[in-house]
């Protein structure tokens, strides 16, 4: 009888099931390997800049693996730290005007970090001979996954997350000064990954230092397209300095490379050094990496006219969506959303697009809630006219392809 019963047994049956309805939905996710060489336009890609294919950059990949290997070797701690990486912690806080600065393998990595190890250090049983008085994380809404992951991860007896609405500076006031624990962190993106609005980090620093917390700012999506030269959203808002603001971004966006960087008080990433999990048990950050992150920053600092251009290519693919009635939200940097609501609509503008030449993102849950399936366009300081045009009659066949979808649908749900 058991071994009848063990024969018949599927241990995979729940997940094929789990994969069909995913698919009847709209929702499967498939790999899509890009050549060498790919000729599509590029509007789903984070290359803000354009740097991705830069000769530079690739030589300095290739000197910093002929320097030192192809890989870290090791953790931070033990032999993943080279002369290079301290180069780039240096030129970047030197750049950016934070404090110190401290290198990570991936922008992800450096959030989950951060968030962890201050929450425990600020907590309840620091090692000190603090008795704590507990910690309320305050994370907005919309915020990355790999925030939303962190508050999750940093959560234990003594420590509590509160999610407050998208952009709601009296909410997270409201949630600070009702709070029963001692210390706080208000965690934020700066730019949202998807629908590109800009945090209010000027209101939400002022938030959280009159009730005694500290900012954590997300930079992944506003370093090198905001603020002077490309120094962020905390830079052009005054704050990047402040012993109160913390500060992580992605090596693999502006900068066109791939790794991450807490920017903090030598307090905050010496805690990181000391405590952090993240840090600790990694391996260090690969030296081509390294290398090309370096050139990426001396090239951005050498060109302080890449910035603004990525965000005029925004605004151009913005105003090109919305001329085609396309309901499109306003870039505050380099990304901007077409919202399309349901995600099977989102699926066949990505596809009509692609068929005419032209990469663009889908966004559809759990990336986005339900209802909010959208494509996601980059905007790219090396765009040019031909390009525009492209994508605008790349949009027009998606456009056309979505309101044909609709009507069939519409169609069958009236015959039934």
């Amino acid at each position: 009888m058991q071994g009848s019963a063990h024969e018949t047994f599927d241990p995979l049956a729940r997940l094929r099931a789990a994969a069909a309805a995913r698919e009847a939905a709209g929702l499967r996710r498939q790999l899509a390997p890009r050549a060498a060489g790919d000729a599509a336009l590029d509007l789903a890609s984070n290359d803000y800049l354009g740097m991705s294919g830069d000769p530079r950059l690739a030589e300095a990949a290739a000197a910093a693996a002929r320097a030192w290997g192809t890989g870290a070797t090791g953790s931070r701690l033990v032999t993943g730290t080279t002369m290079l990486h301290a180069e780039l912690e240096e030129e970047l806080a030197a750049f950016t005007g934070a404090p110190a600065a401290l290198v990570f393998s991936s922008g992800y990595l450096a959030n989950l970090a951060i968030v962890t190890a201050l929450s425990a250090a600020l907590g309840p049983g620091d090692g000190a001979g603090d008795s704590g008085g507990g910690v309320l994380i305050v994370s907005d809404a919309r915020n990355h996954a790999s925030l939303v992951d962190a508050c999750r991860l940093a959560r234990r007896p003594g420590i509590r997350v509160a999610v407050t609405p998208h952009r709601d500076v009296a909410a997270v006031a409201a949630a600070l000064a009702a709070r029963e624990e001692r210390a706080a962190l208000v965690v934020t993106d700066a730019v949202f990954s998807v629908s590109g609005g800009l945090a209010p980090v000027a209101a939400l620093h002022a938030v959280a230092r009159r009730h005694r917390g500290l900012l954590v700012v997300d930079e992944a999506h506003s370093f090198g397209v905001l603020g002077e030269g490309g120094r962020g959203a905390c830079h052009d808002a005054g704050i990047a300095a402040e012993p109160d603001v913390v500060r992580t971004l992605t090596l693999s966006k502006s900068l066109a490379g791939q790794g991450g960087a807490v920017l903090a008080a030598a307090e905050v990433t010496q805690t990181l050094v000391d405590t952090g999990r993240g840090f600790i048990f990694d391996t260090g950050l690969a030296p081509p990496a390294a290398g090309a992150a370096l050139a990426a920053l001396r090239v951005l600092c050498a060109d302080p006219g890449l910035p603004g251009r990525a965000r005029r290519a925004a605004a151009r693919l913005a105003a090109a969506a919305a001329d085609l009635g396309l309901s499109v939200t306003a870039p505050a940097a380099a990304v901007t959303a077409i919202m399309l609501g349901d995600p099977r609509d989102a699926l066949a503008a990505q596809r009509a697009c692609a068929a005419h030449g032209v990469r663009v993102g889908c966004f559809r849950p759990p990336s986005v809630p339900d209802g909010e399936a959208c494509l996601r366009l980059t905007g790219r300081a090396t765009l040019t006219d031909t390009d525009f045009s492209l994508a605008a009659r790349a949009l027009a066949v998606a456009r056309d392809r979505c309101h044909h979808c609709r009507n069939t649908a519409q169609a069958g749900r009236n015959t039934t």
